[in-house]
């Protein structure tokens, strides 16, 4: 059995243990307090350690920023879905999705199979891209979330720079983000991992260690079966997942990228579960929607539809994603994207186009 088949088998059983331990996690805080565990203290451990390792140089400012561009190119794309699918932009489900189609969460769904497979200095590359998505997450979705919601209910009472204040107080706040520019700053001073004192790369190793075991748990304790728009939610996930591909493939043709360990991270950090913060955006629009009693088809974004594609995004992205890394260098064409993705879209825009067959023959 080769290394690679066996850490994906090793990788899954603890996704399956998770699922197994499902009915001893029947509390949500339960769960919630597994993923803190993770994002304030495992996540960031192993990113600042990954980060303090390598070379930081002033060129890499290019790797969040393209990471920046590949947001606002899924964000141009996502309304082919609504074509493909038959979607209103200006309907609650079209607004929702343009919030969360070209958000990414690499932290849980990515960054663990990153470190596994492709080593630390990818993971602290892959670091560096989640700067330049947290900014559009943050910031970016915030504003056109605002924007949104005021040409929807005609608000003139909310405070733009007032929130978006709050939202970089919050982004600054975060562990992951302390640590990143806690690392730069120390690098920057030529500190390095090895000249820390033992006692702090001690605790460092041990909360790092945690993470893998414990984000693999987290997802098969998170994976959700509700009943409710699962059609439109396994399409758009199909489509998400195939424009990915295709964008994927046009930047590593346009930069050039010839390494190996380069043109995965830019394949699997673009395919990266959607983000949680385009759903707390939208909860924050949703509750003063609710307040005046808005009726649910007249509100700005359909939250249902957004919790549903967050719960099946994560263990999607999550099999893709240990899938192309497994695979060793088979997705590392042009070419096998292209295709890859292509065939993702079809799959995506399938159900639609037989249920509209279905219904032309049923008139018939």
């Amino acid at each position: 059995m080769s290394d690679a088949l066996q850490k994906t088998i090793t990788l899954l059983l603890l996704i399956a243990l998770g699922l197994l331990l499902k009915s001893k996690f029947r509390n949500k805080d339960q769960t919630n307090g597994i993923k803190e565990i993770i994002l304030s203290v495992a996540l960031p451990s192993t990113i600042f350690i990954s980060l303090m390792k390598i070379e930081i140089s002033s060129s890499m400012i290019i790797i969040p920023v393209v990471t920046l561009v590949f947001n606002f190119l899924m964000f141009f794309s996502a309304p082919l879905a609504f074509t493909l699918f038959g979607i209103e932009k200006n309907s609650p489900t079209g607004r929702t999705l343009m919030m969360l189609i070209p958000s990414l969460a690499p932290g849980l769904s990515c960054f663990p199979f990153i470190a596994e497979f492709l080593g630390e200095k990818s993971l602290a590359i892959a670091a560096l891209a989640d700067v330049g998505n947290k900014f559009f997450v943050l910031i970016s979705l915030y504003i056109l979330a605002m924007n949104m919601f005021l040409k929807n209910s005609d608000d003139k009472e909310t405070k733009m720079g007032g929130k978006l204040k709050s939202l970089f107080a919050s982004m600054f706040q975060e562990p992951i983000n302390i640590l990143i520019f806690l690392a730069i700053i120390l690098l920057s001073f030529g500190i390095t991992y090895n000249t820390l004192p033992s006692v702090i790369t001690e605790i460092f190793d041990k909360t790092s260690a945690m993470m893998t075991p414990l984000v693999l748990l987290f997802i098969g304790l998170a994976v959700q079966l509700k009943e409710g728009k699962k059609r439109i939610v396994a399409s758009i996930l199909f489509f998400r997942a195939g424009i990915t591909m295709i964008i994927s493939a046009g930047m590593i043709y346009v930069l050039n990228i010839t390494d190996l360990s380069m043109i995965l991270l830019a394949i699997v950090i673009p395919l990266s579960a959607a983000s949680f913060w385009p759903l707390a955006h939208i909860s924050a629009f949703n509750l003063r929607e609710e307040a005046k009693s808005m009726p649910k088809e007249k509100r700005t974004f359909d939250l249902e539809l957004a919790v549903l594609l967050l719960a099946f995004s994560l263990p999607f992205s999550t099999i893709l994603i240990l899938a192309i890394l497994s695979s060793g260098s088979f997705f590392a064409h042009t070419s096998t994207l292209l295709t890859s993705g292509l065939v993702l879209i079809a799959l995506g825009a399938l159900p639609n186009a037989l249920s509209k067959v279905f219904v032309k023959v049923s008139k018939a």
